[in-house]
């Protein structure tokens, strides 16, 4: 890697080398076990690496990725991860990036999920999830304010957010039926009021151009692999299809409509296709399915998953390996339990992150197609506004089930705690997370040690 300015004068730049494999293999083994902190530390940690310190990609170029990975479902940091190593190194170097990015959070959360299932009703370990549990509500209630202040530029996307959080708290509509229609809003919307809705999304690009190999790479002409072939997508949806939904299939020829296994592998398909706006959004629906509709675990436990992919690297959706593990666990068969809880979370994961493959490879190639496209931005600023509201559902929907100890459900499907059976001590332990994260800036692995040590001894306390 070369310096980025020349020893003897340092209004000279020199141009940044071009990457080995195996130097971009190192990079990405170090950004994935280092990713921690969301999607916002994450691309914070790749924008500093390999647009500031390395200069492998320039400043506009690596914003337009970022924005193509922002129209997409799934974790964007990863598939930024992706994009950048297929620009580098064609299909091999997207596949390094994107599986180093995943694979060390992977095995953690594995861990932690065997030691939940195994030791989870232990009282200490036990007191140490209720105190995990605080934090979470915390954590993501300082989603909710940071992705409303991203997306909620006027009143009409606060409109949108409202609408978006009666749907699916009061109506109970489905979290994917909820983006859809609010994508139509927002196509829509621009052509009778742009103004209200053109630019909602991501902002403007207005970075200062930083050029790093890539560009001088492409100035050369040496990137031929990123420009699309007539049977670049054909062959793309026949190579990756098939490495997707094929295990889905497989297992339920062998296994039936019913097995834990085919309502796994469906399940989190269909959620790899609608989860726009990240892994808060997604979990309000997960909740609700997992919980209510197939049984896998109960409220609280999806809050310990939560709490879990929190103190990982690697994509907060984690926590839906957490919850194939758990579901897996409770419903092997013949399997030993463990080892059928390893194959859930398995299954799970290659149904959530292989599509993510699917999409950079197939739609990379034309993303300067989409530059500039301005019924899309305003279609997906409208997504993004609905996200705000479906991730105040699941604030509430967890803070229901951590400060409250029974919660009961009315004749129009609305959750309502009961009054009677609130626990001060969550309430007084969850508001003191609030004010660690919100007021004070604690970063969340922090909020998170502190609250764990806070549950011991307040429950310690209390008997």
């Amino acid at each position: 890697m070369s310096s980025l300015i020349s020893g003897k004068d340092p209004d000279i730049v020199v141009a940044p080398a071009v990457p080995s494999f195996r130097e971009a293999t190192k990079l990405w083994a170090k950004i994935g076990l280092l990713s921690f902190g969301g999607p916002a530390g994450q691309i914070a940690l790749m924008h500093k690496e390999l647009v500031e310190e390395r200069r492998w990609i320039g400043e506009q170029r690596f914003l337009h990725a970022l924005n193509y990975c922002m129209l997409l479902p799934g974790p964007e940091a990863q598939q930024l991860a992706i994009y950048i190593g297929w620009l580098l190194h064609r299909t091999i170097g997207g596949l390094v990036a994107g599986v180093l990015f995943v694979v060390p959070g992977a095995l953690v959360m594995l861990t932690l999920s065997i030691f939940y299932a195994l030791y989870g009703d232990v009282p200490l370990v036990a007191a140490l999830f209720f105190g995990v549990k605080a934090a979470v509500l915390a954590v993501v209630v300082e989603a909710v304010i940071r992705i409303g202040r991203r997306a909620l530029k006027n009143r009409v996307m606060v409109a949108i957010a409202v609408c978006a959080f009666l749907g699916i708290y009061v109506l109970s509509i489905p979290f994917p039926l909820i983006v859809l229609i609010a994508g139509l809003v927002g196509s829509v919307g621009n052509r009778v009021a742009p103004a209200l809705f053109s630019g909602a999304a991501h902002g403007k690009n207005d970075a200062p151009d930083i050029r790093g190999a890539v560009d001088l790479m492409f100035e050369r002409g040496e990137l031929a692999h990123t420009r699309p072939t007539r049977w670049h997508a054909p062959r793309t949806v026949a190579i990756w299809l098939p490495i997707w939904l094929g295990p889905v299939l497989l297992l339920w020829a062998l296994t039936g409509t019913s097995s834990v296994w085919t309502q796994i592998g469906g399940f989190f398909s269909v959620m790899a296709v609608v989860t726009f706006g990240g892994a808060y959004a997604v979990l309000a629906y997960v909740a609700q399915a997992a919980v209510q509709s197939f049984g896998w675990l109960t409220p609280g436990e999806m809050v310990d998953g939560l709490g879990l992919a929190e103190t990982t690297p690697g994509p907060l959706i984690l926590v839906l390996q957490f919850v194939g593990f758990i579901a897996a666990f409770r419903h092997a068969g013949a399997l030993n339990p463990l080892l059928g809880g390893s194959l859930g979370a398995l299954l799970t994961l290659w149904v959530t992150f292989t599509p993510c493959f699917f999409w950079i490879f197939l739609g990379a190639p034309y993303i300067e197609a989409l530059r500039g496209n301005k019924a899309l931005s305003a279609a997906l600023g409208a997504i993004t506004a609905a996200v705000v509201g479906v991730v105040m559902n699941l604030a509430l929907w967890f803070a229901l089930h951590v400060v409250f100890r029974e919660v009961r459900m009315t004749d129009l499907g609305m959750n309502v705690p009961v009054l009677s059976s609130i626990d001060w001590r969550a309430a007084l332990l969850s508001l003191a997370a609030m004010v660690a994260i919100l007021r004070l800036k604690s970063g969340v692995l922090p909020t998170l040690a502190g609250c764990a040590l806070a549950g011991v001894l307040l429950l310690a306390a209390g008997g």
